[in-house]
């Protein structure tokens, strides 16, 4: 199995959406920090995450630590949008086919998240 978090970084760096469409499982399941219910299937979950490296993947954008299980990690985040830190971690779950089965983002503080709120909501609405 190809290690699912190396294939997400390659994701991240290319931004190519198609390599983000192998990554992910049918029936993934997006938690985001400002929707209130999962968001699950693998089209819903791919428009979160196309949005987000779209609003977040800026030139001050990187990942600052990993820690990992057996089939999970986490890679804490951080950009400046506005002149906002934004802190936060990517929680990721993978199958035994190594296709992402969960995604939870997680972010501080409160202003980050409002301004992401804000964001996300304009860039999924361009998307519909």
């Amino acid at each position: 199995m190809t290690d699912p978090i190396r294939l997400w970084h390659d994701y991240i760096d290319s931004r190519d959406p198609q390599k983000l469409d192998a990554l992910l499982d049918e029936g993934a399941v997006f938690e985001s920090p400002v929707v209130h219910t999962p968001q699950v299937g693998k089209a819903i979950t791919a428009k979160y995450l196309l949005s987000a490296l779209q609003v977040l993947n800026n030139p001050s954008f990187e990942y600052l630590g990993e820690w990992r299980a057996e089939n999970s990690a986490v890679l804490e985040f951080a950009c400046v949008i506005d002149g906002i830190r934004i802190n936060g971690v990517d929680m990721i779950w993978w199958n035994a086919a190594g296709r992402i089965t969960r995604f939870k983002v997680m972010v501080r503080p409160l202003k980050a998240i409002n301004l992401l709120h804000q964001l996300m909501g304009a860039m999924l609405a361009k998307a519909s």
